[in-house]
């Protein structure tokens, strides 16, 4: 398979790809005609192997040359690699690199001598480097007076597969699992490799390949039988630099009907997790570790036994210390049996109160993995206060490019502004400058783990992701947990000229329409905050009143009066309480709050005017048909690059941008409706209401 988008942002051939000047491409293939490597025993070493074939494999398919690889004594003209051990430059500058970092140089670039230096700070930062220039080539960049050091802000940088061993995947919206099928793991993996190629190109480094929801055929994964074919999937993330997770399920000696007990204080438990770590290290000598789902949605946990979430993790953690392995621990815990009556108990407080009381008791090698919001990847709600919250204890943040609830890759929604809008959200830990992103790399608390993780939004979908436009939030993911610096704008600006590089007018226009997409989806869904206006189960589709709220409730409360959840401290559920200050005092007052949170804080009357001028039920209105105008003019912006993009894609895209539009529409009629019928007020502009 090797269509334009399955290349996804690695063109290298098709009509797709970046057209080069004489010039840049004569540049181009001098310096790809060899591949100099000051140390041959490099190779030996997976990821610097990879770099040397990334580098012919690019030569080859985009400039039909086979480059000479040569060692230090022919240095000339061409691409040189090399790690810093062997390299002459400043040791100061080599300390900054660490073992992910990496230096490009460039050296009398267009003259015949010129070259391109490669330094990692392991054969790791070499791949990771290598990737840059290839990103770089492949844009059509000038690299002629190339000098720059890179290392990553944050350590650990995820991808979460929630994977299941039937080829199903959980919450997939892009055909089924590349890992599995019929309870096996594929016989042929070469789409394992593609994709553990484009995770490489944009830094990730860990990767778990089974869903959080261990299902009884996954639990076996960590059996001896199974350790082989977790090995192969190993090999070939190690040839990429990226480290093999599992999901564990917590009651595995149980499950597996080896033990009748899973108490991580009961030493034969504590044992058993040993031997299992052990037989693990063994096949897998780089295993990263563990990812665990706990006492949440009905998964197994320590609570069983009496036990805390540290008393769980830390057993674990003490399995895995001896070989360097680390346990992930999400935080996503609240009570499925809440009385949807009961408006004092609010889903939102539970990771914060089950936590906080616990920072200070998990293990160095244990990471709280924190969903960027308290509640569960809506398109709009507030920075989770659990972030930054607890100074003794790792934490990494945790997206979604996975679109559950917005659009599920059926719909276009360019997520990183979101996340972009948690990494530099303030905390206030230490005062000002205690954003997120510097509280999860660790640099805010001196802590020794950190970082972003994210659950997949790929599948065996020939496009990887479904919408072929999908492929920016995999893309952006990368990037910004490399760099949080960088913009969403040059995220978006990066992604569309690798994608479609040979059109300027297709550049331009979907990188627009890449940035108006979240407001967009926004605007026709749920307003102002309060979410969770779905389709039971599915989450796709407008349902106000959907199994959610009849369930668990505390969502939104819409009544003929009002509408937004109280989670005020004065006379709400108190949640407004878990943030420092000026957050506290901004949320806790209905004046001061923030009109895109307004409903998640408060439940005011429909006649309640928000900062823009508008009553609330003129602004559900009012953006509810802006939005479904909005997308209209997607599909059309769109429709105006046919013959710029290659055929296949287009017509992918065409077909979902026809749904999105389509569907915006009946989001628009539903959501509207409901509200006028609610609230008994008419739309001031004159429109029908259905």
């Amino acid at each position: 398979m090797n269509g334009h988008g399955y290349q996804a942002w690695l063109q290298v051939e098709g009509l797709n790809r970046m057209e080069l000047s004489t010039e840049l491409k004569g540049c181009y293939e001098k310096l790809l005609s060899h591949i100099v490597i000051t140390d041959l025993t490099l190779t030996s070493h997976p990821a610097a192997a990879t770099a040397v074939d990334e580098l012919k494999k690019l030569a080859e398919a985009r400039f039909g040359i086979t480059p000479v690889v040569a060692s230090s004594a022919e240095l000339g003209a061409g691409i040189r690699l090399t790690v810093s051990d062997t390299s002459d430059f400043n040791p100061n500058e080599e300390a900054l690199l660490g073992e992910e970092g990496y230096r490009l140089s460039a050296t009398s670039i267009g003259q015949e001598t010129g070259r391109l230096t490669v330094t990692g700070g392991s054969p790791a930062g070499l791949l990771y480097g290598t990737f840059h220039v290839i990103r770089l080539l492949l844009a059509g960049e000038d690299v002629s007076m190339l000098q720059l050091v890179e290392r990553p802000a944050n350590p650990l940088r995820l991808m979460n597969q929630w994977d299941n061993a039937d080829g199903s995947i959980e919450r997939g919206y892009a055909g089924n699992s590349i890992f599995y099928e019929q309870g096996r793991i594929h016989a042929d993996l070469s789409r394992v490799r593609d994709y553990a190629r484009l995770l490489a190109s944009v830094g990730v480094n860990g990767i778990s390949i089974n869903n959080v929801n261990v299902h009884a055929v996954e639990t076996t994964f960590i059996q001896r039988h199974m350790m082989p074919e977790m090995a192969r999937i190993a090999a070939i993330f190690r040839a990429y630099a990226i480290k093999l997770y599992l999901s564990v399920n917590f009651a595995s000696p149980v499950e597996l009907g080896e033990l009748r007990t899973a108490d991580p204080l009961e030493n034969d438990v504590r044992n058993w997790w040993a031997a299992r770590a052990e037989e693990l290290y063994a096949m897998l000598p780089d295993f990263g570790g563990f990812l665990v789902k706990a006492d949440s949605e009905h998964r197994p946990g320590p609570f069983t036994y009496g036990r805390d979430h540290a008393d769980g993790a830390n057993m674990l953690a003490d399995a895995l210390a001896p070989h360097g392995g680390i346990v992930v621990w999400r935080c996503f815990v609240y009570n499925c049996t809440q009385d949807w009556r009961d408006r004092s108990t609010d889903r939102a407080k539970a990771a914060y109160d089950h936590f906080t009381p616990l920072d200070g008791r998990f293990r160095d090698n244990v990471v709280l993995q924190i969903k960027n919001g308290p509640m569960d990847f809506q398109v709009r709600e507030p920075v989770s206060p659990l972030l930054g919250a607890m100074p003794r204890t790792n934490q990494i943040i945790e997206f979604q490019a996975a679109q559950e609830y917005t659009g599920q890759q059926r719909h276009l929604c360019y997520l990183v502004p979101q996340w972009k809008e948690a990494l530099s959200f303030e905390t206030y830990a230490q005062g000002e400058g205690s954003t997120v992103s510097r509280a999860v790399s660790g640099q805010l608390h001196n802590r020794p783990l950190g970082g972003i993780a994210s659950v997949s939004n790929i599948g065996d979908d020939a496009f990887w992701t479904g919408h072929p436009l999908a492929q920016a939030n995999l893309y952006g993911y990368g990037r910004l947990a490399w760099n949080p610096q960088l913009t969403s704008e040059e995220i978006a600006d990066e992604w569309t000229k690798l994608t479609f590089g040979s059109s300027e007018q297709a550049r331009t226009v979907i990188h627009q329409m890449l940035m108006s997409s979240w407001p967009i989806y926004e605007s026709y869904t749920a307003p102002l905050g309060v979410g969770w206006m779905v389709t039971p189960h599915t989450h796709y589709g407008p349902d106000v009143d959907g199994y959610e709220y009849s369930r668990w409730g505390t969502y939104h409360f819409a009544d003929r009066s009002g509408i937004g959840v109280n989670r005020t401290t004065a006379n709400g559920t108190g949640y407004t309480a878990q943030y420092r200050e000026p957050h506290r005092s901004g949320y806790e007052s209905v004046t001061a709050c923030p009109d895109e949170l307004l409903l998640f804080f408060h439940h005011v009357p429909y006649e309640h005017r928000l900062h823009s001028g508008k009553t609330i039920i003129q602004h559900i209105y009012d953006t509810h048909f802006e939005g479904a105008e909005a997308a209209a003019q997607l599909l059309q912006a769109w429709t105006g690059l046919e013959g710029f993009i290659d055929s296949e894609t287009y017509a992918r895209v065409q077909s979902r941008h026809e749904e999105q539009a389509a569907h915006a529409t009946h989001w628009r009629d539903v959501i509207n409706t409901y509200f006028y019928r609610k609230s008994g007020i008419a739309d001031e502009r004159g429109r029908k209401i259905y």
